[in-house]
């Protein structure tokens, strides 16, 4: 039998995050051979990323620069997966989610008449602007996708409103907890020293993330501000904020929290095994990040959502994630709540994860393989 040639393409930290894992499983499956490009519209994180799941790319476009345009990556990407893909001939090519690789990853497929299958297809604000670019670029990849590959019923229906064919769309759970699950260790030690030194038993502590272009400015001052009320009033509360690489971040976290040190926790950003393992210890999450939604559920924390919207609806359904927004008083009122209130605390963390069971690399293996055969 044939094997089913599949081409992975990925760029991100985000993307390797939930891409290595099915990249795995193919190398794994004697149906397929696997060959993979990364972008590298992020070095170092994404090199992170692969080490720690012992992927080897066959193609690396090398395309990260610095002060680059999102039309720079894009003209790069768009070039480089043209080239690739003329070189290895796949029978399909896998993009994941919504960056500039993503987009224009499947763009080359396209022009080359080569099926797209899209990973974690159909999520939406139905906001083009927010996120900017990820909302234009999931929807213009669902556009030119063969095989949608949804996480949860609510992203299919978002697609059968858009007039995908419903035969095309297959609800697989999200490949993020399948990554998450296999690197889980009560007994890691973190390498940022500060981090075992602290009380995660005895201590309310809080996990903050925060860098959307949409936070930058007056929202993020909001954040900050309501964190620093936090650790005012509450002598059990602790905060850990890994900064973001950007200058301005870095610049606004030291002059809000430098004098608070001890209780707010300024750390470097970690890489994706030791993050996992943080969110396991933690006693709640606030976050403007997208996979944080899916990921912290699977282990029990409650997450805000430091954001005015999200494309994980699903996620506030099941009542795992709260939607915060961006003012100083929402934020601050809701996190009290989660703080003093054991009853509406213990209801987050006990409910389901609708992102599913770790299992949705086996059932996109599956699909392909019957599309193919």
């Amino acid at each position: 039998m044939r094997k089913i040639k599949v081409l992975s393409v990925f760029g991100t930290r985000p993307e390797g995050i939930k891409m290595c894992p099915l990249v795995k499983a193919l190398e794994k499956d004697e149906r397929f051979q696997s060959i993979v490009c990364v972008t590298a519209q992020h070095r170092e994180m994404l090199d992170a990323v692969l080490d720690i799941f012992k992927v080897k790319q066959n193609f690396d476009l090398d395309i990260m620069a610095h002060g680059q345009t999102i039309i720079d990556i894009s003209t790069k990407v768009l070039r480089g997966v043209d080239e690739t893909i003329k070189e290895c001939k796949p029978d399909i090519v896998l993009v994941h989610g919504d960056t500039s690789t993503t987009l224009n990853g499947a763009l080359a497929a396209f022009y080359n008449k080569v099926p797209v299958g899209h990973v974690e297809a159909g999520l939406r604000t139905y906001d083009i602007y927010s996120p900017f670019p990820e909302e234009a670029n999931r929807k213009l990849t669902g556009a030119i996708t063969e095989m949608h590959f949804a996480p949860t019923n609510t992203n299919k229906a978002n697609l059968l409103r858009e007039g995908v064919d419903e035969e095309k769309i297959i609800i697989t759970g999200n490949t993020v907890i399948d990554a998450l699950l296999s690197v889980i260790d009560e007994d890691l030690k973190f390498e940022q020293e500060e981090l075992n030194d602290i009380n995660y038993k005895n201590k309310k502590v809080i996990l903050l993330t925060t860098h959307r272009r949409e936070n930058w400015g007056e929202p993020m001052e909001n954040i900050f501000k309501a964190m620093i009320r936090l650790v005012k009033d509450n002598e059990d509360v602790e905060v850990i904020f890994p900064m973001h690489k950007n200058p301005s971040i870095r610049e606004l976290a030291h002059r809000y929290f430098d004098e608070y040190k001890g209780r707010v926790h300024l750390i470097e950003p970690l890489e994706y095994v030791e993050f996992a393992n943080l969110m396991e210890r933690v006693y709640l999450i606030m976050t403007d990040s997208g996979g944080i939604q899916e990921e912290a559920p699977t282990l029990g924390k409650p997450v805000m959502v430091l954001r005015t919207e999200t494309e994980r609806p699903e996620a506030v359904e099941a009542g795992t994630i709260k939607l915060a927004g961006v003012e100083e008083d929402n934020i601050y009122n809701l996190a009290k709540e989660l703080i003093e209130n054991k009853e509406e605390y213990e209801k987050m963390a006990h409910s389901a994860n609708p992102y599913g069971d770790g299992k949705a690399c086996e059932r996109i293996l599956d699909s392909i393989f019957k599309k193919f055969n």
